[in-house]
């Protein structure tokens, strides 16, 4: 299939078009420049991706991991790690096992990191700098995409005054 550059692109010559840029293939079979760009361009980022979420994950995994001598994690694996308190207490009148704390799960594009001491208090979303309050979607999740030291030292401090709510409140 050739393309007509003189031709005045219509529907079927725009459909033409894609065609052919999606075909091109030099004579000996390699991709022309422009595909084997394309592919690398999409294989890269998708590759890297994953490895930054991967190490973003395992980056927080460290921070919330350091409340485990309080709190146990419920559930622990490449993608997944949350933290628990042990106590039983009441809650509004309603007794609970556990009360959840923190977690992060690793999604497509982001590492969703859940703050649950907010919806105790909610007035602890002020000690939220805007920098990580960009990063809110919702009222306790945070979509994590970048981790920077300045997002690092927000979420340790939240962490840590979290935790402080919760041992205030005598259930860790």
């Amino acid at each position: 299939m050739s393309f007509d550059e003189n031709r005045t692109p219509g529907i079927n010559t725009g459909a033409k078009l894609i065609k052919w840029l999606n075909l091109a293939q030099n004579n000996d079979g390699t991709l022309s420049p422009k595909k084997a760009l394309k592919k690398s361009v999409k294989t890269k980022l998708k590759k890297n991706s994953s490895e930054e979420l991967y190490a973003i994950f395992n980056e927080l995994k460290k921070m919330i991991s350091k409340y485990e001598n309080r709190l146990f994690p419920k559930n622990d694996n490449k993608d997944r790690y949350e933290l628990w308190s042990r106590k039983d207490i009441i809650i509004e009148n309603r007794k609970r096992k556990e009360v959840y704390f923190a977690g992060i799960i690793k999604q497509k594009s982001y590492v969703g990191f859940y703050y649950m001491p907010v919806y105790v208090d909610t007035s602890l979303k002020d000690v939220f700098q805007p920098e990580l309050l960009s990063l809110l979607k919702g009222k306790s999740c945070f979509h994590i995409k970048k981790l920077d030291s300045t997002i690092k030292k927000q979420i340790k401090f939240a962490l840590k005054t979290g935790f402080s709510l919760y041992k205030k409140r005598g259930w860790v």
